[in-house]
């Protein structure tokens, strides 16, 4: 009969290491094994048996979200999406009606306004000749621009709405406010 050497009497087999029940939640720190046995460098670095290979991969990839999730929760914003108001967290509005021409910067996070500038405003609206041509487009771009700049705000950023162009009147107001040392990211 031959003798069995005394540290390899008491490894477990590669059966018995392969046989432990799944985790109950999908945690990391739950798909650690709870099993202390001491391992042999042989034994660890070989890969499981045919049979079980699959259920070796699927342990490995229980930390990533499934497909069935992302099933359950379509409306799940993308990455830009949730991360775009801190990345660039002051908002251009600018807002054209057929008697005046509205701008104003928001803070995106706590919808905060930090600068506001409007044709309407009574020392405007008595100084200048037409509250909606070029010129009013221009004198609203460097009011934005002077009141974001004694805010502490030298970066913001304008999304276009669906459709819509940056030219024409919109496109003097942005253009103005870089003029007067406003980034656009």
């Amino acid at each position: 009969m031959a003798a069995v050497h005394p540290t390899t009497a008491a490894l477990p087999t590669r059966q018995s290491l392969l046989s432990f029940p799944r985790p109950s939640t999908l945690s990391w720190s739950a798909s650690i094994t709870q099993h202390r046995a001491p391992l042999s460098p042989r034994l660890a670095l070989s890969p499981p048996p045919a049979a079980n290979r699959r259920s070796f991969v699927v342990r490995a990839a229980w930390t990533r979200r499934s497909r069935g999730e992302l099933e359950k929760n379509p409306n799940r914003k993308s990455w830009k999406q949730r991360t775009d108001m801190y990345m660039r967290p002051f908002l251009l509005n600018v807002f054209f009606s057929k008697r005046f021409v509205h701008a104003k910067v928001m803070h995106r996070g706590t919808s905060k306004v930090i600068a506001v500038a409007t044709t309407n405003a009574k020392d405007l609206r008595n100084t200048l000749p037409s509250l909606v041509d070029e010129n009013a487009c221009r004198t609203i771009g460097r009011l934005i621009a002077e009141r974001s700049m004694d805010a502490d705000v030298f970066a913001m950023a304008y999304e276009p709405k669906k459709n819509e162009r940056v030219e024409g009147k919109l496109g003097i107001v942005i253009d103005t406010i870089k003029e007067y040392g406003i980034i656009f990211a």
